[in-house]
């Protein structure tokens, strides 16, 4: 078996060393190889990916994704990194940001409402700065949310009772075979915290809907829930937002609390003090302690409550 893990591990770098190379011939955009993605993740956790890749351009990134399907080398979004817990061990391929994608622009604008187009790569805290100066009203309830916009659109990121599907005009993806094309919404499958857009695909950019209001009504309802959510969710530490989706008509951080697991420990993983739906890093946690923690959290509210709670984040790599 040993001799059959070397073979395999061998083999995959070959592949990645004829990828590299072929890659940095035909890329825009700073390459790295063997990046420990704890630097590039909210939880501040994660081993080393393969190879992590910024393109600067659509053309680029169709170059990345064409020979990684043809070289079959796995690719990922990291986005902003939240949401998200790498394992300890890294991950085998190719992890992808499209920060350079950072445009934000008028589409089309009638008296009552104007249509914007956003690159993936946007910062959900850029756009809701961008609206709240114009006066765009519909997405307030978001400010706070940290993450880009691709990424938020990938789960169908929501606060308030507003989920970001509910401005959706229509989506750019490009496939792993560096294909392009434009999914309106009538098209799409919008669920709870999920677009249902299948895993290996590159959200480009969106359109979304706003009403034009006044300004300073936007802003008062911005600063609003930025103000509830500092409040109530520990902002300024490592986490990776809610860990766990709501269970219907229900709260999972309610029930957490209910179950007694605030300031549980596992490692520097803790369930945090302020809302126990966030598990935040003090310091050195692993993606064991982390794991660990969600599995003792789980059984205390299964225990509680029986009700088994589902993880809202995305657990991937290696032990």
């Amino acid at each position: 078996m040993k001799g059959q893990a070397e073979d395999e591990g061998s083999g995959f770098s070959d592949k990645l060393e004829k990828l590299s190379a072929r890659i940095r011939e035909t890329v825009s955009g700073e390459i790295m190889m063997n990046e420990p993605l704890s630097k590039h993740t909210s939880l501040k956790i994660g081993g080393p990916v393969s190879m992590l890749v910024f393109p600067e351009d659509p053309m680029s990134l169709q170059n990345i994704l064409t020979a990684a399907a043809e070289e079959d080398v796995p690719v990922f979004m990291i986005g902003a990194g939240t949401n998200l817990l790498v394992k300890d061990g890294g991950v085998d391929g190719i992890a992808i940001s499209l920060d350079a994608f950072n445009q934000v622009r008028i589409a089309e604008e009638t008296d009552d409402s104007v249509t914007l187009f956003i690159g993936a790569g946007v910062s959900l805290g850029k756009l809701i700065n961008f609206t709240k100066e114009k006066g765009y009203s519909g997405i307030e309830a978001l400010a706070g949310i940290p993450g880009s916009f691709g990424g938020a659109v990938y789960m169908n990121a929501g606060s308030f009772g507003v989920e970001i599907k509910d401005v959706i005009v229509s989506i750019a993806i490009m496939n792993r075979y560096g294909k392009i094309a434009i999914l309106k919404m009538e098209n799409l499958r919008f669920s709870y915290r999920n677009s249902n857009l299948p895993e290996g695909l590159a959200i480009l950019s969106a359109n979304i809907k706003l009403r034009k209001a006044d300004a300073e009504e936007v802003q008062n309802k911005v600063s609003e829930c930025l103000q509830k959510k500092r409040l109530t969710q520990p902002l300024g530490e490592p986490s990776a937002g809610c860990v766990f989706k709501n269970p219907e008509a229900q709260s999972a951080g309610r029930l957490i609390e209910l179950a007694g697991c605030k300031g549980m420990r596992s490692g520097d993983a803790e369930v945090s003090w302020l809302h126990a739906n966030y598990l935040i890093n003090r310091g050195n946690a692993k993606s064991k302690d982390f794991i660990k923690l969600m599995d003792m959290v789980r059984d205390k509210v299964q225990e509680h409550s029986g009700i088994t709670l589902e993880p809202e984040i995305k657990i991937i790599g290696k032990n």
